[in-house]
C-alpha cells in the first residue's frame, strides 16, 4: 500500500492506558467519528478507570495490528472507509449490510480478524 493509503485516517479508538483499550468483547471498537465513539462509549457503561483518551487510527496502523492477529471491531462509517484499502492489499472483504440489526440493544459492528502469521 502507498505512503498515502496506510496514511489514510479510518476513524477513532479509546484508550486508558495504552494496553487498555476501549473493546467490543475482545475487539478494539474503530468509530467514523470522535461524536460517535463518545456515544459507544457512554452505552458501554462506566469503565473502572480514568476518562478513556480518543485518537485517530489511521489504515496502516489497522493493517499492523491486523496481521498480528488483533481483532477490530468497525462501525458503519469506519467499516466503509476500511473495506476499500484492504480490498487493494488483497484481502477478501467487501460491503456489509448495517441495516441488521440482532435481539437486544446495541449498535451493529463489524468484526474483523486475520489468521496472525506464523
Amino acid at each position: 500500500m502507498s505512503a498515502a493509503g496506510d496514511a489514510k485516517v479510518i476513524g477513532y479508538f479509546a484508550y486508558a492506558t495504552p494496553t487498555d483499550l476501549v473493546c467490543d468483547a475482545d475487539a478494539c471498537v474503530i468509530a467514523g467519528s470522535e461524536a460517535d465513539l463518545r456515544t459507544y462509549l457512554s452505552e458501554l457503561g462506566p469503565r473502572d478507570a480514568e476518562s478513556p483518551i480518543l485518537k485517530k487510527t489511521r489504515f496502516g496502523e489497522i493493517m499492523r495490528g491486523l496481521r498480528l492477529g488483533a481483532p477490530y471491531a468497525f462501525d458503519e462509517v469506519a467499516y466503509n472507509r476500511f473495506y476499500p484499502l484492504a480490498q487493494r492489499e488483497g484481502f477478501d472483504l467487501g460491503p456489509e449490510d448495517f441495516s441488521a440489526t440482532g435481539p437486544g440493544p446495541g449498535r451493529h459492528l463489524v468484526r474483523v480478524q486475520f489468521k496472525a502469521s506464523s
